[in-house]
């Protein structure tokens, strides 16, 4: 997942979506410190 304001990427797990998304939708999401860095969680369509 990428962040359309700082190009970030993050990773995202199927346990992190609220709604079901698709390639390029507009969504939300908080980040969450995982194993390997910075994870989005709680991820919902805008």
């Amino acid at each position: 997942m990428k962040d359309a304001n700082s190009n970030e990427e993050y990773f995202v797990h199927v346990s992190g979506l609220i709604d079901e998304i698709r390639q390029d939708d507009d969504v939300t999401f908080d980040l969450k410190e995982g194993k390997k860095g910075l994870n989005a969680v709680n991820v919902k369509l805008v």
